[in-house]
């Protein structure tokens, strides 16, 4: 799914478009105990409750594509007769009437899902009667011709809200607060089937992660039998590491800075396109030697990148450049330079000792203190 597709079913969390039909929930403690279940029509909730709902279910598809949301494919062992597909298929074609299929389902998410305290699990079904689209782009609602059905879970943590003081305006004074448990934002959450190419896709799903390095590798394995992709955060570390295996001992403040500057190009060229810009090896090995690295570093390139991403692996670009900063470290200084001027930057042999060289027009603060350039000086 793109983040136009995704947008499309968020618009469906409102109360003019509710498509969603029912509502499930499992309150399970911190020691994976199921404490309270609970299934309504949605539209049966009270009305700020029903808002509240709405907040988690958008915020389940919230983001990052490639990030936060990652599109997953079942192979086809999971597609199976009695495999993972099936199963959630035959859950959402109960539109969560079976009481059987949904406590197996609890159990699986139980199983998988790694948290240490109490936790909320949201299951809702919905039908959106998907509107045909005119030459221009513009919703025609009388053109329908697909019903999209799914289902979309959300778990959210559970905490006990803070300690403190609170005014009671029926005895005018302030007291103890009562500490209760509070509902989060969801940490983990699904999107089934896909809706990719404004359709129904039984064979993919759009999983959502709150923290981009915290995917759950058995929660996906065992939920969906799917293969857990690389995180944002380890595809940055593998490009990182790319970078220096290429480059060796000969790797450059300038080289390493045109690899940054062409990375970005490329990620500007391409954003308003509503797939995220995937890179695969080819792509790569464009823009190493287009910033420079010598021919003789490129030899083994193609190898290199298959022992990092894996055969016919892939980078987001998003996941693997620095696009809102631009970091110089030594052992005992940290240089913040604006990601669109790193030419302001350069490295010289000064007195026999290499030195970062920085190019100064404007006024320097010192802690917030404007001081003098040289140039003041004169």
């Amino acid at each position: 799914m793109n983040k136009k597709e995704i947008l499309e079913i968020r618009r469906q969390f409102a109360p003019k478009n509710c498509a969603i039909t029912k509502i499930c929930g499992c309150y399970v403690d911190h020691e994976k105990t199921k404490k309270m279940e609970s299934k309504d029509a949605f539209l049966s909730l009270p009305e700020e409750e029903s808002f509240k709902y709405f907040d988690i279910f958008k915020k389940t598809l919230s983001g990052t594509v490639g990030k936060n949301m990652l599109n997953l494919e079942f192979p086809l062992d999971a597609e199976m007769p009695g495999g993972t597909q099936e199963f959630l298929l035959k859950l959402r074609d109960s539109r969560l009437e079976d009481d059987m299929l949904l406590e197996e389902f609890y159990d699986k998410v139980i199983a998988a899902y790694e948290y240490g305290e109490n936790y909320y699990i949201i299951l809702i079904h919905a039908m959106y009667d998907i509107p045909g689209k005119a030459s221009d782009g513009a919703e025609m609602f009388d053109a329908s011709d697909e019903v999209y059905e799914y289902l979309l879970m959300s778990i959210c943590p559970v905490t006990l809200s803070k300690a403190g003081l609170s005014y009671n305006a029926q005895d005018n004074r302030i007291q103890d607060r009562i500490r209760d448990w509070i509902v989060d934002m969801p940490d983990k959450g699904f999107l089934f089937p896909a809706f990719n190419d404004r359709g129904t896709d039984l064979h993919s799903v759009l999983y959502y992660t709150k923290k981009s390095e915290d995917l759950q590798p058995e929660m996906i394995e065992q939920i969906f039998g799917a293969v857990t992709p690389m995180s944002a955060d380890t595809q940055k570390e593998t490009f990182q590491t790319i970078i220096e295996d290429t480059l060796g001992d000969d790797g450059d403040y300038e080289t390493v800075r045109n690899i940054h500057e062409a990375l970005n190009e490329l990620i500007e060229e391409h954003k308003d396109e509503p797939e995220p810009l995937e890179l695969d090896c080819t792509d790569v090995k464009k823009i190493f030697e287009q910033s420079g690295v010598a021919d003789e570093k490129m030899e083994d390139f193609d190898k290199k990148f298959e022992e990092n991403t894996g055969e016919k692996g892939r980078l987001l670009a998003s996941n693997i450049a620095e696009t809102k900063k631009f970091n110089i470290e030594t052992p005992d200084i940290i240089i913040k330079v604006n990601p669109d001027r790193a030419d302001l930057v350069e490295t010289r042999i000064i007195d026999g000792r290499q030195c970062l060289v920085i190019a100064v027009d404007d006024h320097i603060e010192v802690n917030g203190i404007s001081v003098r350039t040289i140039a003041g000086k004169m």
